[in-house]
């Protein structure tokens, strides 16, 4: 049977998407993303990305939303 891999958010490439899987971190960064909308089994969306480690731009539903690198980077995604 094939299984999907969980991959970070930051290594989606700008205009792909997954679904939330778990977010890896302490529970400051798991509430935090929780009350912007992030949340396990929601579909999120990579806009954009900036270089050398920058801030992500992701959808969210209909919601835009501006998240660091580090922050990002906890967020494990099924494509």
């Amino acid at each position: 049977m094939f299984t999907k891999k969980a991959i970070p958010l930051t290594d989606l490439k700008s205009g792909e998407s997954g679904v939330v899987i778990e977010v890896v971190g302490g529970q400051a960064v798991a509430r935090r993303l929780h009350a912007l909308g992030v949340r396990q089994g929601k579909k999120i969306k990579k806009l954009s990305g900036m270089f050398m480690h920058g801030p992500l731009t992701v959808q969210v539903g209909h919601t835009q939303l501006g998240i660091g690198h580090g922050m990002a980077s906890k967020i494990m995604l099924e494509v």
